[in-house]
């Protein structure tokens, strides 16, 4: 039967993938997909559950859908993704408007799944979550333009504040042959910007032979149709000097990268189960930035992790001033259950939270520095359509990654359709964000 399916995904892009991932199998299994749930036999809501920040939302989500279904506007609920499997035993016990659930070793049984709740079952699926990476086609979501490419699942890294390897399994990187060839069927679909991702990229292919392999993969990817290829999670402990000569060396590869570094100071760091020290780090940014000219490094930081007091809180805050890094997501600690972290002592919320916006004041600083400085210059930029709220096109220079960065806003004397490259002028600041007008070639 050809059931009518809602797919909502919530977190990191990785879950996209698998979101995407589900899509397809229902799709060819003949069911059709529905932007609205409203009228539709299954809802599925893929979730995140890094934080209970994610968990919340999630939460939120299917209630909203529990709304639809008391209703009558929708049959069933299927909920997919790390919250099913942090809390196996409580979603459909707490929220029994659930009719089954799918663990994160279990995206590819969503058509059986959903034969299921049709039938009047209650599926509650999980697979290894250290298996082999499933090999599935995907719906793309994204704009016609960009695409992610995710080249591993899993994380070895367990750093003591993080849940993830306990939701996603061990570090298994994808066969080359067929991330390959994945990246092709992208070009081929006109993808211009590549966002190769992973919860770690940098040990790409350790898990075979111990070696490091993304340099070989990027060699690879560089032969390929897309214009730009984007980079994100790089583990500061695993960045070799051959990977750092083919970023370098590489135009097609932009000079951005997402390298998490949480914190500086050595002791929440060996605390944190983080390799390197903050001299360690230091030498790392020095030595990036001397090679790769125009680097703009963007990277996640924890206050109130547990050991900081205002000492080593000080110190994070003039680490920060003084890398001037211009990207930087801020994130208040949170005593995640099941993590080591969980039980040491710490500073409360509150001030985790107060950290946390002194932190994003200096990163708005640094911001605004580098506004000042673009002012005049012409930057190359991935137009990502007309924004009809600021009655102006949008785009991204290699500076912004879609949906964590900004936007550069812009004027043009002609149409310039979404996925065009277009030079543009900077001529001014809006709500903290770059404006401009194209430049006509």
């Amino acid at each position: 039967m050809a059931f009518t399916i809602h797919f909502i995904s919530l977190g990191c892009e990785k879950n996209v993938v698998n979101c995407e991932q589900m899509m397809a199998l229902c799709r060819d299994a003949g069911y059709e997909l529905r932007e609205d749930p409203v009228g539709c036999d299954v809802a599925v809501v893929n979730t995140c559950g890094f934080l209970s920040s994610a968990n919340e939302e999630a939460i939120e989500h299917i209630l909203r859908m529990a709304e639809l279904k008391k209703a009558g506007q929708l049959k069933k609920i299927l909920v997919t993704g790390c919250m099913t499997e942090r809390y196996q035993g409580e979603v459909l016990a707490e929220l029994p408007e659930v009719d089954g659930i799918l663990g994160t070793g279990s995206y590819k049984d969503i058509v059986s799944a959903v034969e299921t709740v049709m039938a009047g079952g209650h599926p509650s699926l999980f697979g290894d979550i250290s298996a082999p990476v499933d090999e599935l086609d995907r719906v793309i979501t994204t704009p016609a333009h960009y695409a992610y490419l995710r080249i591993a699942e899993g994380c070895d890294n367990w750093c003591a504040f993080c849940i993830i390897p306990k939701l996603r399994g061990k570090y298994r990187s994808r066969p080359m042959d067929n991330v390959l060839a994945e990246a092709r069927s992208l070009a081929e679909r006109g993808v211009q910007e590549l966002l190769v991702i992973a919860q770690d990229i940098t040990r790409y292919g350790t898990d075979w032979d111990g070696q490091h392999h993304l340099a070989d993969l990027l060699e690879e990817l560089v032969k390929l149709p897309f214009h730009w290829i984007r980079l994100h999670y790089l583990y500061p402990d695993q960045m070799d000097d051959r990977l750092i000569d083919v970023i370098a060396r590489e135009p097609k590869i932009v000079k951005y990268l997402d390298i998490p570094l949480q914190h500086c100071n050595d002791g929440i760091l060996r605390r944190m189960n983080r390799r390197g020290d903050k001299a360690y780090v230091e030498a790392l940014l020095a030595k990036l930035k001397e090679r790769i000219p125009g680097l703009v490094i963007r990277t996640s930081l924890i206050t109130g992790l547990p050991g900081e007091g205002e000492a080593e809180f000080e110190e994070l805050c003039q680490f920060l001033w003084d890398q001037r890094m211009l990207r930087a997501g801020v994130f208040p600690y949170s005593p995640e259950e099941g993590t080591p972290a969980a039980k040491m002592e710490r500073v409360d919320t509150e001030e985790a939270v107060r950290r946390a916006e002194l932190v994003v004041d200096i990163q708005s600083r640094i911001m605004d520095e580098w506004n000042e400085a673009m002012q005049g210059e012409v930057l190359e930029i991935l137009c990502d359509g007309w924004d009809s709220q600021a009655m102006c096109y949008a785009g991204r220079s290699y500076a912004e990654s879609p949906e964590v960065d900004g936007k550069i806003y812009f004027t043009a004397e002609k149409e310039i359709p979404a996925g065009t490259f277009v030079p543009v002028r900077i001529t001014g600041v809006m709500d903290g964000e770059l404006t401009g007008e194209a430049v006509e070639e």
